[in-house]
């Protein structure tokens, strides 16, 4: 790892160290393998014919570029599975751990998950999550290596950003003015995780988001 300097978050984002226990983490890294092993399995999204280094399953609405849908007509056809409600409240917590905002976390409600499997070579660029109609925050969660981060502007995919990791139990938030903010994972960092995280390789990543759909 590269010991990063960080400097100060931008409006709407938040970074909190730590905040899963590492019993938390090994229950979702459990939750992750009953995900994957339901009606859509994992698999690389493509954009524009290349597949992602990433693998996905999805909670609630299913992803692929540039939009959402209750069936995955890009994997198999099935519906996902639904959206639990006990990750309501997983990000309702994360709200409130991040901005000590009690009215915005209680009035956040999350009905969709993306769950993002980095192996050691796994990447994403830089992107704007934008498929959303609303404009919630996303609540991103991360379990087992640590990852390089970068978190950039909301005009372009250039400088100004910055960089920081992202290690096992840590939460990172953005939302208002930052919500659109182009953002990436440069690299992940083999055999970081920590022992008890429940996760022997590779790097799991929760994204929760309002999509906004009915």
């Amino acid at each position: 790892m590269t010991g990063l300097f960080h400097a100060p978050l931008p409006a709407g984002a938040y970074h909190v160290p730590g905040w899963l226990t590492l019993e938390q983490q090994r229950w979702l890294v459990r939750r992750f393998h009953e995900w994957a092993n339901g009606p859509v399995p994992l698999r690389a999204a493509k954009i524009r014919g290349h597949e992602m280094s990433v693998t996905t399953v999805c909670l609630g609405w299913h992803w692929r570029p540039y939009e959402y849908t209750r069936l995955a007509v890009d994997v198999n056809g099935n519906r996902v599975l639904e959206f639990p409600d006990w990750m309501v409240r997983l990000g309702r917590r994360a709200i409130l751990a991040a901005t000590g905002d009690a009215k915005a976390a209680e009035g956040y409600n999350p009905d969709a998950a993306l769950v993002n499997y980095y192996d050691g070579s796994a990447r994403m660029g830089m992107h704007q999550d934008k498929d959303e109609l609303a404009r919630e925050p996303v609540v991103s969660l991360s379990i087992g290596d640590t990852c390089q981060f970068r978190f950039g502007n909301t005009e372009h995919r250039n400088k100004p950003y910055q960089d920081l990791e992202l290690a096992s139990g840590d939460l990172f938030i953005f939302g208002g003015p930052s919500r659109l903010a182009y953002h990436g994972v440069i690299k992940t960092f083999p055999n970081t995780a920590p022992a008890g995280c429940g996760l022997e390789a590779g790097r799991i990543n929760i994204t929760l988001r309002v999509t906004g759909m009915t």
